[in-house]
């Protein structure tokens, strides 16, 4: 993509912001920005010297088994140019709000912002803009928890993959770095996947809230999404999963005993154990059929149910607290006509992202289904093919999106009371 300003559509450095619109290329049609950002150095910088010692008492015990992204650290050059970029990125959708209905343009949109040593894109921002209002998220809010106010947070993670996974300095946004492919997938389905949380607004999909790119110089792009943490607010929280309903590969050794480390443990490590839900297990049921099915739809699998645990304090284990809140919380969402009871509507917990968290008679289950860009295309056909004769009799996560739905759905029923 050409991301130099044309002469006379875009301000060189000005206080002014000028747009290009190019037709459509690569993953969308392109919009230039060319602004004068600050260095995200100094921002970083900045950011460490404000922050005092009650700020750091205020957060340790929240962060146990996390890690800050300082100086030193090999990712922080790459942390500073995402706070930066994000920044001036959410800055032109506060500036410049979308209006009307969104049309094929607003998806495909590609903004390129340049900074000092860097250029940042955002994808389809108008698209992502307006889901974020449907989430009642405030702009201002997303950007001072993106931007250089504190660092972001790192975990050891246990994916086989090789991305990278950020958390943002108040751990209510998850940063993952993205295949190409992946983010095409994703951008191909936009328009669906907001149509599908519109009809269900419960649904246990995760909230994808925004997809960058990031090129250095002349380097190769790197492309990043943003998404709601399922895992917020994680104080409290004692045990996570990461579900796949098969068995290869699905082992990860636990922390030992007394340890800070944040392990996401997997399939086999949660043989034995159930999640007792009470009356919310029906309702479990039905919307993983729902979601499951729209992930078939688009041919996808290969995705996963994240869970964790918390234990209830006696306030929340009463089942009469906060009831008309959470009633009036529950009905929240315009129900199509056409399709009565699509919403699946629950009694949400007064709690913080309450979308993916159900109470239990004695614990709290954050839950969401997250990696939704792999599409089973001839790569999966034969790698189903190899599998099937490197592990005969046993179960893996590369299968038919159908057997795929179905395996996962029965997983939970299996897991459930």
């Amino acid at each position: 993509m050409d991301s130099s300003p044309k002469e006379g559509c875009c301000s060189p450095g000005g206080g002014t912001r000028g747009y290009c619109r190019r037709p459509p290329r690569g993953l969308g049609a392109a919009v230039t920005d060319t602004v004068l950002a600050y260095s995200p150095e100094a921002g970083c910088r900045a950011s460490t010297s404000q922050r005092g010692l009650l700020w750091r008492l205020r957060d340790k015990q929240s962060r146990l088994g996390l890690f800050e992204i300082g100086p030193g650290h090999e990712l922080h050059g790459l942390m500073c140019m995402m706070q930066a970029g994000l920044w001036a990125a959410i800055q032109v959708t506060m500036d410049q709000p979308p209006t009307g209905p969104l049309n094929e343009e607003d998806f495909s949109e590609v903004l390129t912002q340049i900074h000092e040593g860097f250029e940042l894109g955002t994808l389809a921002g108008p698209a992502f803009s307006k889901l974020r209002s449907s989430l009642g998220l405030v702009e201002e809010d997303y950007q001072t928890a993106l931007g250089p106010g504190g660092p972001y947070l790192q975990f050891l993670s246990t994916s086989r993959s090789k991305a990278s996974f950020f958390l943002s300095h108040d751990q209510r946004f998850f940063l993952k770095t993205q295949r190409r492919r992946e983010v095409q997938a994703l951008l191909a389905h936009l328009p669906q996947y907001m149509q599908h949380l519109h009809r269900h607004p419960h649904s246990l999909l995760a909230r994808l809230l925004g997809m960058h790119s990031l090129r250095v110089a002349q380097g190769k792009k790197k492309y990043f999404i943003i998404m709601q943490s399922i895992f917020y607010p994680a104080g409290r929280i004692s045990e996570r999963y990461d579900i796949k309903g098969c068995e290869v590969s699905r082992w990860v050794e636990p922390a030992p005993e007394g340890s800070s480390l944040v392990l996401v443990l997997k399939d086999l490590n949660f043989q034995g154990k159930t999640m007792d839900l009470g009356p919310q297990r029906s309702w479990l049921l039905r919307q993983m059929e729902l979601d499951t099915a729209f992930l078939r739809e688009l041919n996808v699998l290969d995705y996963s149910l994240l869970m964790a645990f918390q234990g209830l304090h006696d306030d929340e284990r009463d089942p009469g607290s906060s009831l008309m809140f959470r009633t009036a919380r529950s009905a929240q969402g315009t129900l199509n006509p056409e399709e009565p009871g699509a919403q699946n509507r629950r009694l949400l917990p007064d709690a913080p992202n309450a979308l993916h968290i159900l109470d239990g008679p004695e614990q709290r289950y954050f839950l969401g289904l997250v990696d939704l860009a792999t599409v089973y295309g001839l790569r999966k056909h034969l790698e189903h093919l190899w599998k099937t004769l490197r592990y005969p009799g046993r179960t893996f996560s590369t299968v038919s999106p159908t057997c795929y739905a179905r395996r996962l759905c029965q997983w939970v029923e299996t897991h459930t009371e």
